[in-house]
């Protein structure tokens, strides 16, 4: 892999755009699907779904170039692509149907200031995840996104009637076979787009099944410009507030998670200032979604996989995928083409992606001294519970609703457990942060 980066590190403007494209395709149906179950519980109409939809990934855009750029305050400056997180559904959802819609962006536009204030503070956590637990953190964010690439490969509605439909199958399998090949055969470049191949070779398949309609594109419009306050101008309500910024927190930690793994993809050491200026562009991100009447955003564990298949780590390509996001964003009827693509051939080079996160995760553990008990007890025990919890969240339902929110996620649940166990033993004497 050594060998295989150093020669792809001065890609061509062209190469840098097409992995950039790959980037793009790994996230967009994991972030259009945010606007389009909220516009539909919310009952907007066409006009409404294609505007939400179209501002939420030209702010993508925004985000994700908000993070790549480093400036004193602001910015990660690793390979991150930023998108909507799938754990605002449920709290926006509620807020939305209590207050109404001018409500969620206020609580959107306050969680946002709230998480590029704390910025600092929390980035003084760093010495609380130690390998043990950014390992342990790392394996969760993977292997608990693992069921949710099944259900794409099924057809994504598990629920419904034709779920697991040979069809589904077929091309997701196909699309997962593909990726292999090309990984296990191809050189250079073309292995470096491995996903994109995959996707491209299992839409085409899929088409040729019969399963792909274009009426959304034709439905789409050819331009559109977001527009702030397009809902309406924000509303603010202690209930709804305090609720989103529950939520920024449970991503606040998840970023984390990601920010760490691809620092231990490209070989760099993040300092806490590194950190703060991650966090701070993803609560300027908030902000501006917010005031853009579209969501929060924060970093995609999907791009991480993308970056492990591909061998290429540096920024320009995510610099593509960043324009790309701005274009799609104005061009609705060219977004809606990207729309297209089947559920089961994202969820083909989902499983591949999302076990390479979880493989990330074992590799930084294999530093971990399990020699000492208290190691694998942390391992255990977060790995376990994360997972767990990801399958069966409904195992909280029984409490309010504010906890809910926190421990409905899978790769919280397990990244907090991680750090208290650690800290615990830590305590002891039994385990040394500084190590």
């Amino acid at each position: 892999m050594d060998n295989h980066e150093s020669s792809l590190k001065q890609v061509s403007q062209f190469k840098a755009a097409i992995l950039g494209f790959q980037h793009l395709l790994a996230m967009y149906s994991g972030d259009v699907i945010v606007p389009l179950l909220i516009g539909a519980f919310l009952h907007f109409n066409a006009a409404q779904m294609t505007y939400l939809v179209s501002a939420d990934i030209f702010m993508c855009g925004i985000a994700t170039l908000l993070q790549l750029k480093k400036t004193p305050l602001t910015g990660i400056g690793l390979p991150v692509v930023l998108g909507c997180a799938v754990q605002v559904i449920t709290p926006l959802e509620t807020i939305g149907g209590t207050l109404g819609v001018a409500y969620i962006y206020g609580a959107i536009i306050c969680s946002g200031l709230f998480v590029f204030l704390i910025s600092g503070l929390f980035a003084k956590l760093r010495k609380f995840f130690p390998p043990v637990v950014t390992g342990s953190l790392i394996t969760i964010i993977g292997f608990s996104l693992v069921p949710v690439a099944v259900q794409n490969l099924g057809g994504g509605n598990a629920t419904a009637k034709n779920f697991a439909d040979p069809k589904d199958l077929i091309v997701g399998l196909i699309t997962m076979a593909i990726i292999i090949l090309i990984n296990v055969f191809g050189k250079g470049f073309f292995r470096s787009i491995s996903v994109l191949v995959g996707m491209v070779i299992g839409t085409i398949v899929a088409y040729a099944m019969g399963m792909i309609s274009f009426s959304s594109v034709a439905q789409a419009s050819w331009f559109h410009f977001p527009q702030p306050f397009y809902f309406g101008t924000p509303h603010f309500s202690w209930s709804a507030i305090i609720t989103m910024i529950l939520v920024s927190l449970t991503t606040m930690v998840e970023s984390t998670g990601v920010f760490l793994a691809l620092a231990d993809l490209t070989g760099r050491k993040l300092s806490e200032k590194d950190l703060a200026n991650g966090y701070r562009a993803e609560g300027i991100a908030a902000m501006l979604g917010g005031l853009f009447n579209t969501f929060p955003y924060s970093t995609f564990s999907e791009n991480v996989g993308v970056v492990q298949l591909s061998g290429i780590k540096t920024k320009r390509p995510i610099y593509y995928a960043g324009v790309f996001l701005l274009i799609l964003g104005l061009l609705p009827k060219a977004g809606a083409v990207a729309t297209v693509i089947p559920s089961s051939v994202l969820g083909g080079a989902m499983v591949v992606m999302f076990g390479m996160v979880g493989v990330q995760g074992i590799r930084i553990l294999q530093n971990v001294d399990f020699n000492k008990n208290a190691n694998l007890l942390i391992v255990a025990l977060s790995v376990g519970t994360g997972i767990g919890v990801t399958v069966y969240p409904q195992i909280f339902r029984a409490l309010p609703q504010a906890a809910q929110i926190i421990l409905d996620n899978g790769i919280v649940v397990g990244g907090f457990l991680a750090v208290l166990l650690s800290f615990l033993f830590n305590l002891s004497g039994q385990i040394d942060l500084d190590d």
